[in-house]
């Protein structure tokens, strides 16, 4: 068995999440997530959520309450953003632990449904950690107006087992 210390990892809020704690985490490369090339405009999230291993920050995951609309109605979610693991800890179970936190947290923050957009590859891990792929397009405000997000749309429940309702889904700002 695999084990990370004699102590079991621990998720901490943290009080500041900026480039430089992102760096510890991932490195200093220009684009650590992968999705530059969609072109969007993000929005910084609002809680951070991280754990330290001798020191070292090495998982996060943000939330945002986001204004929706889902079929017609305003509604809000939590977007999850910001999920990262250092390369050299990946495996040992650090992506489950941060996120289960982080939810536990949006489980208090009133909206019913958890968001997050990822790069197809990641399907698989989120599908893992209990989330479910929206298989519909999502509008998203940028700049220059409403885009189809370009990424995968995944949803989970922050209350019982809610159901994602039918119609149309637009975010209302840009996404987290």
């Amino acid at each position: 068995m695999d084990h990370l210390s004699s102590v079991s990892p621990t998720v901490v809020s943290l009080t500041r999440y900026t480039k430089t704690e992102q760096a510890e985490i991932l490195g200093e490369g220009a684009d650590p997530f992968g999705v530059a090339e969609t072109g969007l405009t993000w929005l910084p999230k609002e809680e951070h959520f991280g754990i330290r291993l001798d020191g070292r920050l090495v998982a996060h995951t943000g939330l945002l309450r986001l204004p929706m609309s889902i079929g017609g109605i305003e509604t809000e979610a939590v977007g999850v953003g910001g999920v990262a693991v250092a390369p050299d800890v990946r495996g040992r179970g650090l992506a489950r632990l941060v996120m289960a936190a982080a939810l536990d947290h949006a489980r208090t923050m009133g909206p019913r449904y958890g968001l997050l957009f990822c790069r197809q590859p990641l399907v698989p891990l989120y599908r893992r950690l209990g989330w479910r792929v929206l298989d519909q397009d999502v509008h998203v405000e940028q700049p220059e107006g409403p885009v189809i997000m370009p990424l995968r749309t995944m949803w989970t429940s922050l209350h019982g087992d809610a159901h994602w309702p039918a119609g149309a889904v637009r975010v209302l700002s840009f996404p987290m």
